[in-house]
């Protein structure tokens, strides 16, 4: 198990590929807490996770918040004694035509991804540097890197992680903390419903990635598994795209 010995928090963990990387995380030898604002969902994940033989926490907490995610990680560090791994894939959607984009919708979508990023990312690596070690990842998607038509606050969330990314390389590199980004493609979530139940919707989407599919989230959860072991330790600051080969659609 390449996870053996380690903690993790998942953010956004009670559904869809939050759930799947916790679970994956928890098969792979490592204690969860599962973040998500539906407690009783991520109270079911726990339970999956305790089956596995591993501890499991579920957290009600909105990210977007920082006394709350200032509690959460101090929770974390409480239960598990320490805290090894972030993955920052809490998000939501609000769509509409940059002409018609309320500021509300666009706030709403900004302050989840990308300030909810931050602030975990801030507190976990308070942590991290006293240890000297620690794997933060940040979920992005394509749209981040080739924007997106009726998206324009999901795309421009996406592509501010991006940048945090990058800078918390440099800046936490020093303590050897690794930090990357992972850009997903189509994946078969609530948030993709509306298209993949349209047939042209489908057809338009899927001919887009190279693989021509979408995919489960359990299908890319040892992607992150393995960004989050000591086999990832050479990878850092990086995009790492899976997505079934959107970015290399020209």
């Amino acid at each position: 198990m390449i996870l053996e010995g380690k903690s993790a928090m998942v953010t956004g963990a009670g559904r869809g590929v939050g759930r799947a990387v916790a679970l994956e995380f928890a098969r792979e030898g490592a204690d969860v807490l599962v973040n998500d604002v539906d407690e009783k969902s991520a109270g079911e994940v726990v339970r999956e996770i305790e089956k596995l033989g591993r501890k499991g926490m579920a957290y009600k907490a909105d990210v977007s918040n920082e006394q709350e995610v200032i509690a959460m990680v101090k929770a974390a560090i409480d239960t598990f004694g320490k805290l090894d791994i972030l993955v920052n894939n809490a998000g939501n959607s609000a769509p509409g035509m940059l002409h018609k984009m309320t500021v509300e919708k666009w706030d709403s979508v900004i302050n989840i991804h990308l300030k909810g990023s931050f602030l975990c990312m801030r507190e976990a690596a308070k942590h991290m540097i006293e240890r000297k070690q620690g794997k933060i990842l940040c979920v992005i998607s394509v749209a981040g890197l080739q924007g997106s038509v009726g998206q324009p606050n999901y795309a421009a969330a996406k592509g501010g992680i991006i940048g945090l990314v990058k800078s918390g390389a440099k800046e936490l590199s020093r303590h050897n903390i690794i930090v990357n980004a992972v850009s997903l493609g189509v994946v078969s979530t609530d948030m993709t419903s509306k298209i993949l139940t349209d047939p042209k919707l489908k057809e338009i989407t899927l001919s887009r990635t190279l693989l021509h599919k979408a995919f489960e989230p359990e299908e890319i959860a040892p992607a992150f598994a393995f960004l989050a072991s000591d086999k990832a330790n050479t990878i850092q600051g990086q995009v790492i795209p899976v997505d079934g080969g959107i970015a290399g659609v020209g």
